[in-house]
């Protein structure tokens, strides 16, 4: 057997790398925001064991909980806009870093999986509004009413007050985000949400814009992000967090960084809304951090069974 010092004499110093780092990665891994990420993981689990892509495994895992009528914060049964519209959000990335999104998004319980129609079949990474609904339905999706009795009932309620100050860890953990690598050591990313409850008619946040709500960049690591979206936006959030573990910093210690810029630049209101970012590097680290305390994240490994984790955070 070869020491590492002759080792190192036939190999690039580069290669050396990696291949005594790859003997420490537990690898497939996914990462799924709240505790509906359990389940989210659960489904991406089947396609990452599998030796699947970390991408099938990711969109996979996203939809659960698109089609999950009990989930107020994401897909079917999403609570509506003010006007009672349910507006849809979501994006994809792979390790190639092709990505897509769509936005705003209406009649359409799987928005995550027409993001990845507009990466794969179209020359563009975002399509909106009544744009990308047709888009959908060009694309075989079918036409559904997303407004379930439940969230009418609840919008009608709401509606007596008119009252918009959405609550922390309830109307603020309106996203799954989730990341994986896959048996071959390739990231992808999904995220998708139905929105703040009650936003103005057309608001976007975080989740559909790549590098805000989503980020992969397949030699450093992915991250995604959950909370109010306006202010992971100012920052640029996930492409932050990656950039910061590129920099040298383990995943927890850039997702607090990028939530320490958050109270830096909005130190009054980052009081009182609740922002949290999740990333995986390429080492199988893996780590969260948020403003206040209640986030939670799911981690489904070969040696970690989808236990679901509490992140620290910065109140």
């Amino acid at each position: 057997m070869l020491k590492l010092s002759a080792l190192a004499a036939v190999l690039p110093l580069s290669n050396l790398f990696e291949k005594t780092q790859a003997a420490k990665v537990d690898k497939p891994i996914v990462l799924s925001t709240w505790d509906f990420g359990v389940q989210a993981n659960e489904a991406a689990w089947k396609v990452l064991s599998a030796n699947g892509r970390a991408l099938d495994a990711v969109e996979t895992g996203a939809r659960v909980p698109e089609a999950d009528p009990k989930i107020t914060t994401v897909g079917f049964g999403g609570a509506p806009d003010r006007d009672g519209r349910v507006t849809l959000d979501a994006c994809i990335m792979d390790e190639h870093g092709n990505c897509g999104a769509v936005a705003s998004i209406e009649h359409i319980m799987h928005p995550v999986s027409v993001a990845r129609k507009v990466m794969e079949n179209t020359p563009h990474v975002m399509l909106v509004g009544d744009g990308a609904t047709q888009f959908a339905l060009e694309s075989g999706f079918p036409r559904e009413n997303l407004l379930t009795p439940e969230s009418e009932k609840a919008w009608k309620k709401w509606l007596e007050t008119s009252r918009y100050k959405p609550v922390i860890n309830v109307e603020n953990h309106d996203t799954i985000g989730i990341i994986a690598m896959d048996s071959s050591g390739n990231l992808s990313g999904a995220c998708t949400t139905s929105g703040l409850a009650y936003k103005m008619h057309g608001r976007v946040g975080d989740s559909p814009i790549i590098g805000a709500g989503l980020y992969v960049d397949n030699e450093i690591g992915a991250a995604t992000s959950t909370g109010l979206g306006e202010e992971v936006v100012r920052i640029v959030g996930c492409h932050l967090v990656v950039e910061l573990m590129r920099q040298g910093n383990p995943p927890e210690q850039a997702c607090r960084i990028a939530v320490e810029r958050i109270v830096k630049k909005q130190p009054q209101k980052s009081k009182d809304i609740q922002v949290g970012f999740l990333a995986l590097n390429k080492r199988g680290e893996y780590g969260a951090y948020c403003l206040q305390k209640g986030f939670n994240y799911a981690v489904y490994s070969n040696s970690i069974k989808n236990r679901l984790l509490d992140s620290k955070s910065y109140y």
